[in-house]
């Protein structure tokens, strides 16, 4: 199993949705960094189960710990552990299932490669996981953050046919972001948007949703072509998120609708650099960071676990009729924006940290 990612700051994480706890080896850290807790934590309150009626009802603290890497609030450049204990788990939950593959989820796929599988929740394959991502997401974010001013910042663009208006990516915040349940800065989009959660809620349903982020601030130059492009290594880390189904960047699909005349960004002098009058490209020109904020989108599928009544078949063929048991959101969106902001800090550490040896 790949559970790895990164080349210069690599991130390994481990553990189950139900099994003791989850977390991260974080390697490539610089030492002498700033670093405690309390740097970790106010992205793993955002991401955590049980902090609205939109989400997962799942009671977690989602308290991280430093196990090692940091001595008297300091990094030491050696391998950085963190922990998150689980602390309500329920496998029982998820008994009936243990012969009834869920249908669009993992379990099939999981037993096909290993020939077994962790019944209680999806294991690995949970969105639990990603608690690993967005810890070690929290400390590469404070070193853009502190060494080169980089922002991000991720918010709810879709739930289903509802739709946002148009958001400023040279304006958008965190706190605009999180004024609202949902994660949304249109406000009246938002509301729409939290009563339709509420109704495939109260239904027993799931519905998807549509993820934009913005990285401002980003120097030119990042991204290693032709393998390792800055919007490819994008893709890769959003399409590795649980219940992802599309990203695009810049334009995106919307684009293919435009001529070359629409859709070419012309160059511009802005200060002491030179820019683009319009930023279709999202940012990135042949795979590289061109210095303009990079601008992406992330499509998530509805949660594949539902209460609703479905008729399937057990791991032998036989007819069953599944409705599923345990604890689940009807929406991923509004806790995926901090996991999207976190891998995203992720891939730009990494690259940065290329092409910073690249021009030592």
């Amino acid at each position: 199993m790949s559970s790895s990612f990164g080349t210069l700051f690599r991130v390994s994480t481990f553990g189950e949705s139900h099994g003791v706890g989850v977390g991260a080896i974080v390697d490539g850290c610089p030492a002498s960094l700033e670093l405690s807790e309390a740097d970790i934590q106010p992205q793993l309150d955002r991401r955590r189960p049980g902090q609205s009626d939109l989400t997962t009802p799942r009671e977690e603290a989602d308290q991280v710990t430093i196990l090692s890497g940091v001595e008297n609030g300091q990094t030491l450049g050696t391998s950085i552990g963190l922990l998150v204990r689980n602390k309500d788990q329920r496998p029982g939950d998820y008994g009936e299932m243990d012969a009834v593959p869920r249908p669009s989820h993992a379990d099939f796929t999981y037993q096909a490669k290993y020939g077994t599988r962790a019944s209680s929740g999806g294991g690995r394959s949970s969105a639990r996981e990603t608690i690993g991502r967005v810890a070690s997401g929290a400390i590469a974010e404070k070193i853009l953050r502190e060494e080169y001013g980089i922002e991000i910042v991720a918010w709810v663009s879709a739930v289903g046919e509802e739709q946002a208006g148009e958001v400023d990516p040279l304006t958008i915040n965190r706190e605009q972001v999180d004024r609202n349940l949902i994660r949304c800065p249109d406000t009246p989009a938002a509301e729409r948007m939290e009563n339709k959660v509420r109704e495939i809620r109260d239904a027993k349903d799931s519905i998807g949703g549509v993820v934009s982020c913005v990285c401002r601030n980003v120097p030119a130059g990042w991204g290693e072509p032709v393998f390792d492009k800055l919007d490819a290594m994008l893709a890769h880390a959003m399409l590795s998120l649980p219940a992802t189904k599309g990203f695009e960047v810049g334009s995106g699909f919307a684009g293919t609708c435009l001529r070359g005349s629409q859709h070419n960004d012309p160059f511009v002098k802005k200060g002491n650099r030179l820019g683009t009058v319009t930023n279709n490209a999202g940012g990135m020109l042949g795979g590289i960071s061109s210095g303009e904020p990079v601008l992406f989108r992330v499509a998530f599928k509805p949660v594949a676990t539902i209460g609703v009544s479905q008729q399937t078949a057990d791991f032998d063929g036989n007819p069953v009729t599944l409705e599923a048991k345990g604890r689940h959101d009807p929406c991923v969106v509004p806790r995926a924006v901090p996991i999207v902001e976190s891998m995203a800090a992720l891939v730009l550490l990494d690259l940065g940290m290329r092409q910073k040896m690249r021009t030592a």
